[in-house]
């Protein structure tokens, strides 16, 4: 309330409020409407049915990575919209970013996040902010959009590893840390995340804002890579209630949009590798059928017999003659009985 009591606070709530509404994409809760009631000022947004990508952490812990990468490429996509318009969202993380019933990440809470860091020592009251937060937030300096690139790299340390980098039993502490404590590398909480996807969160996580990367593109791309290297990402199968509690129904909680199988990633020589041996197998193959075939041909064709002499015998001896030699006998009219001699392989 003692917010409304402020000239300066409202008058950049309003501010605020306008260029965030001007912010138009799928990845980001709409503003419909901004004004004063009683006292009161308000901002009217869209509603969107799914769950906080908090809870969805507190009950799934670490993620798939590609699934994460999957989630944060769609957050960093909605501040690249915002940074382009000049407008710093300054308090994203997942309490910030809804997973809608299509499995779409929604970020919220656009142009009310400016009420400043002082408020952290004021109230005390948002440890979870202090988590978040960039050095130069912590520090109570100006932000800029790097500043959201840090905490959309904490958001990524998060749903790699199901923990924040930073924790402490206040919000100072917490925020002392991510002044001067260095994070651990997420590879050492979770084995499955590659060394090269280590390098990127810390680098989103650099302390100096230089050293991070120059923008969401940049860091978009760095993940877009990462993520080729990544198996497809499948569906989290447990479930929430309204209330977030798991209610063991067994139905699907949420799933992210389907993907298309990609083909096994290989490097260049892998490729040629294989292509070799794919041409050696075929010719290998090819010689043997080849050999084959001639040894039919040479044996149907050259193949050597010995006739028994039968001429002068009845048919009857002459044909148990031949057939007792392997060969068939050709009938002949009874009048040439006599000159039987004639038989077929």
């Amino acid at each position: 309330h003692h917010f409304a009591e402020d000239q300066e606070f409202v008058e950049r709530f309003r501010r605020e409020a306008s260029s965030a509404a001007a912010l138009s994409h799928p990845n980001i809760v709409g503003i419909f409407d901004r004004g004063e009631w009683n006292g009161t000022y308000y901002i009217a947004m869209e509603y969107v049915a799914g769950h906080p990508l908090k809870a969805i952490i507190r009950e799934q812990g670490a993620l798939e990575p590609a699934y994460a990468i999957d989630i944060v490429l769609q957050i960093l996509q909605a501040a690249r919209v915002a940074h382009r318009r000049g407008v710093i969202h300054r308090d994203l993380k997942p309490h910030n970013v809804i997973i809608d019933e299509e499995g779409r990440a929604r970020v919220t809470d656009f142009g009310i996040a400016r009420a400043g860091a002082s408020d952290m020592t004021l109230t005390g009251s948002i440890m979870g902010t202090a988590q978040y937060l960039s050095p130069e937030q912590a520090q109570g300096y100006s932000v800029s959009a790097s500043s959201d690139l840090y905490s959309i790299g904490v958001i990524l340390y998060e749903l790699l590893t199901g923990t924040v980098p930073f924790e402490g039993e206040t919000a100072v502490a917490v925020a002392f840390k991510q002044v001067s404590a260095e994070p651990r590398p997420p590879s050492e909480l979770n084995p499955a995340i590659p060394l090269s996807l280590d390098a990127v969160v810390l680098r989103a996580l650099a302390k100096d804002p230089a050293a991070r990367y120059a923008d969401a593109d940049a860091l978009i791309a760095a993940l877009q890579r990462e993520r080729e290297n990544l198996p497809s990402a499948t569906a989290m199968t447990s479930v929430m209630s309204t209330d977030g509690a798991a209610n063991g129904t067994g139905a699907p909680l949420l799933a992210p949009p389907a993907a298309i199988d990609e083909p096994e990633q290989r490097t260049p020589q892998e490729e040629r590798d294989r292509r070799r041996k794919i041409l050696l197998w075929s010719l290998a193959a090819a010689v043997l059928v080849a050999a084959v075939v001639l040894a039919v041909l040479l044996i149907g064709s050259n193949k050597s017999v010995t006739v028994p002499t039968v001429s002068g015998e009845s048919e009857q001896v002459a044909s148990a003659t031949l057939r007792s030699a392997g060969l068939s006998p050709t009938p002949t009219p009874a009048s040439s009985t006599k000159e039987i001699g004639r038989a077929h392989v």
